[in-house]
C-alpha cells in the first residue's frame, strides 16, 4: 500500500500542484479555491461511476456557500449514497459533546451514520456498498480537535475494506508555518490526541492525511500494532500559501463547531483550550460572547493579573482587563473579571504558551488557587497535552520556564518530517 500512496501523491502533485503555485498570487487569482471546487472544475475525477460516501459538516462548502453534500448529490455520474457525521453532526445541529445519532438527511433522503457517540470508527456494515469515501471538513489546526481523529478512523476502516479515500483540502486557519507542542506519548493516545504529532502541526488536513497514511501514524487509540494504510488521494486547493491566515484566503468562514465562530477562534482555541480542560479553574469565555479569548474568575483581581502578565513580556501578545457576566455555565449571571488577550504579532507569538503563562501568574497571585489543586479534569488535561509530564513538571513550581524545553522538544523533528508532505509553498 505504501507504493500506492506514493503514486497518489505524485499524481496529485503533477495534476494540481502547478495550479497551486500559479494561482497563489492573489492579485491575479482572486483568492483561494477549496478542494471541492477544484474537484468540480475538473469534472469530479475519481468519483464518476462510483458509490460515494461523504464525511462532512456545515463547514464543507464552496466559495458561494453551496454545501459539498448538495454539490456531490447533484453532480452528473456521481452516486452519493451515504453521509457520515462527526462531532456536532452533518448539519451542525448537535452541541459540543452531544450524541450524534444515525438518521436520514431531510434534504437528500440519504442515510446519515454517526461517527460521534458509541461508534466513532465506521463499521463494515456502515461502509457496505461504498467504493470511495470523501472527506470535506474545515479543520482548526489543533491536534485535540476531534475532526482529524474522525478522519484517521475513517481511513483505517476504509483500508480494512479496500475502500479508497479522497480528502478535499482546505486551509489551515493557523497557517502552515506554526508548529508548537510535544508529541503524544504512550498511554495518552485518545480521541483528542490520536496521532504522534505536535499540538499545533502546521499542515492542511490533506497534508496531514498524507503524513498519517505514509508514516503509519493511524494507530494508537485502539492499540493497533501495525499501521493501517488506505489508497489515498488528496485534492489540493488553488492559491493557498503557508504564510496565509484565514483572512488572507478570501473564503467565507463557516463555523465548524459552535465555539469556533470566527476564523481567529482557531488561534484562540490553541491559546486557551488546554487550560479550559481544568474544569472549575478559570472561565475562558465559553458561555459568553468570547469563547477562548479570556481568562477570568469571580475571585480574581483583573488589574493585578494584567500587571503580572505584562511583566512577562510575551512576544506578540498583549493583555487588557475585562469584566463580564457569562450567560451560561457555572458562573452564569455572576461578575467575572480577568484579562482578554490579543495577538499583536502572529509570527512572533507562541500561541499555545499563553495559557501556561496565565496559569503561572494565577498560581503566583493566588497560591490557594493553583491550577491542579483547584480544578477537576486533570486526566483530560493530560490527554490533550499528550503526556502527564507537562502537568507533573509544571506543578512543582508553576513556572513556564520549567516546561519550556519539554513542550518544544519535538517541534524541530516534526518540521523535518512534515516537509515531505507539504503540497504548498
Amino acid at each position: 500500500m505504501k507504493i500506492i500512496v506514493k503514486i497518489s501523491l505524485a499524481v496529485a502533485a503533477m495534476l494540481f500542484f502547478p495550479a497551486v503555485c500559479l494561482s497563489s498570487d492573489r492579485k491575479s487569482g482572486g483568492g483561494v479555491v477549496p478542494g471541492i471546487e477544484v474537484l468540480a472544475d475538473r469534472g469530479f475525477p475519481g468519483l464518476k461511476g462510483k458509490k460515494v460516501g461523504l464525511v462532512t459538516n456545515p463547514s464543507g462548502v464552496d466559495r458561494k456557500l453551496r454545501s459539498t453534500i448538495d454539490i456531490l448529490y447533484n453532480a452528473p455520474d456521481v452516486n452519493l449514497v451515504a453521509l457520515y457525521g462527526p462531532e456536532h453532526g452533518v448539519r451542525g445541529d448537535v452541541h459540543a459533546g452531544g450524541k450524534v445519532a444515525d438518521a436520514v438527511d431531510e434534504a437528500t433522503g440519504l442515510p446519515v451514520y454517526s461517527l460521534y457517540g458509541p461508534t466513532r470508527k465506521p463499521t463494515p456494515e456502515m461502509l457496505e456498498g461504498i467504493d470511495i469515501m470523501v472527506y470535506d471538513i474545515q479543520d482548526v489546526g489543533a491536534r485535540s480537535y476531534t475532526f482529524i481523529s474522525t478522519l484517521g478512523l475513517v481511513m483505517e476502516a476504509c483500508a480494512a475494506q479496500g475502500i479508497e479515500v479522497m480528502v478535499l483540502d482546505r486551509p489551515n486557519p493557523l497557517g502552515g508555518e506554526k508548529i508548537e507542542g510535544c508529541y503524544v506519548e504512550d498511554g495518552f493516545f485518545s480521541f483528542v490526541s490520536q496521532y504522534r504529532i505536535p499540538y499545533v502541526y502546521g499542515l492542511t488536513v490533506g497534508e496531514l492525511a498524507l503524513l498519517i497514511n505514509e508514516e503509519g501514524l493511524n494507530r494508537g487509540q485502539l492499540g493497533n500494532q501495525e499501521p493501517s494504510r488506505c489508497k489515498l488521494t488528496v485534492i489540493p486547493m488553488k492559491g493557498w500559501k503557508r504564510s496565509m491566515t484565514y483572512a488572507d484566503t478570501g473564503l467565507p468562514w463557516v463555523l465548524p463547531s459552535p465555539n469556533i465562530p470566527y476564523s481567529t477562534s482557531s488561534i484562540n482555541y490553541c491559546a486557551a483550550g488546554i487550560c479550559g480542560e481544568l474544569y472549575g479553574f478559570l472561565n475562558i469565555g465559553i458561555g459568553y460572547t468570547m469563547p477562548f479569548q479570556v481568562f477570568g474568575a469571580e475571585w480574581m483581581d483583573a488589574v493585578r493579573l494584567k500587571e503580572l502578565l505584562d511583566s512577562y513580556r510575551l512576544p506578540g501578545v498583549a493583555f487588557r482587563t475585562i469584566w463580564f457576566k457569562p450567560f451560561s455555565g457555572r458562573s452564569a449571571g455572576k461578575l467575572v473579571q480577568g484579562v482578554q488577550y490579543f495577538i499583536t504579532d502572529y509570527a512572533a507569538a507562541r500561541i499555545t504558551e499563553i495559557q501556561f503563562h496565565v496559569m503561572q501568574a494565577v498560581a503566583a497571585l493566588y497560591p490557594d488557587r493553583k491550577p491542579f489543586e483547584a480544578a477537576t479534569g486533570i486526566g483530560l488535561f493530560d490527554k490533550v497535552c499528550g503526556t502527564s509530564k507537562i502537568r507533573e513538571i509544571f506543578s512543582e513550581n508553576y513556572r513556564f520556564d520549567d516546561i519550556r524545553d519539554y513542550w518544544r522538544k519535538d517541534e524541530a523533528e516534526f518540521f523535518r518530517l512534515s516537509m515531505k508532505y507539504r503540497l504548498y509553498k
